[in-house]
């Protein structure tokens, strides 16, 4: 069962959401042909560490238990690559998409987002797969503010991505998240037969989640490969991921991952 945060606690989660953000800045800021993942990483890493911030995801166990922890403070996946990439000597180069996750924890609270970054130009249709997952989430936003239950956020979030001819991702989903990473509840992009019947979960001020659309440009079908983390596109078309930390309050949402000014991807 999810666990309403504080205003204080609330707080507490933005000042590690900024630290994200900022962190994305530096991203965003190096995106260019020839950067290698592993140079991205670094310069994440290097950030939270003069801030005094723990990162989320390096030594995170993996989940299937068949593998070694994530090593890395990003997930950094391109093209096809879907989520949980492994940052290393791969050169960014003009046309990629490039999908960066990372996330701190910051005097005991945690915030987490991920942004899909094009490198130069990329093709008419990449670029609306890029313009519809951002814009699926900013669609949860708005909706988190006027719905009920989470089964009406996550069905108007399927059909916004049906109608743009792309698909879901449904292997994998966003979470609650507080003094840990991943915490309940499970927060999907779709609506499925039991988040129907069951409404998913209530709407309440203090509800705390990582909402992070991920939308493929063919199938929504995904791998994990065998490094066993990265996942992947079963058809090798490319895929685009969104996230951001979100606290509900009685005013509203409030985007705990956004910029100083509320700014968004």
């Amino acid at each position: 069962m999810e666990t309403l945060k504080s205003r204080r606690e609330i707080a507490e989660m933005r000042k590690a959401g900024l630290l994200v953000w900022q962190a994305h800045q530096l991203v965003g800021a190096m995106i260019r042909p020839g950067v290698t993942t592993a140079d991205l990483n670094s310069a994440v890493e290097d950030f939270f560490a003069r801030q005094g911030a723990e990162t989320l995801f390096k030594n995170y166990p993996n989940p299937d238990g068949d593998g070694p922890p994530f090593p890395a403070a990003c997930c950094i996946s391109i093209n096809e690559q879907v989520v949980h990439g492994i940052p290393g000597p791969r050169k960014l180069k003009e046309g990629d998409i490039v999908k960066v996750d990372t996330g701190c924890r910051y005097h005991g609270w945690c915030g987490d987002a991920a942004a899909t970054y094009a490198v130069g130009k990329v093709s008419p249709e990449v670029r609306q797969l890029i313009d519809t997952t951002r814009g699926v989430l900013a669609l949860a936003i708005e909706l988190m503010g006027r719905c009920t239950w989470w089964r009406d956020v996550a069905t108007e979030m399927e059909a916004y991505v049906k109608r743009a001819g792309f698909s879901s991702v449904v292997k994998y989903v966003g979470h609650g998240i507080g003094r840990e990473m991943h915490e309940d509840p499970q927060v999907p992009n779709f609506c499925d037969r039991k988040t129907r019947l069951t409404g998913g979960f209530r709407l309440s001020p203090g509800l705390v989640i990582a909402v992070e659309p991920m939308v493929n440009m063919g199938s929504a079908r995904v791998q994990r490969l065998a490094d066993t983390w990265t996942v992947a596109t079963c058809d090798g078309k490319p895929s685009a991921h969104f996230e951001h930390t979100i606290a509900l309050t009685e005013d509203g949402p409030i985007l705990l991952t956004g910029g100083p000014n509320g700014e968004t991807w």
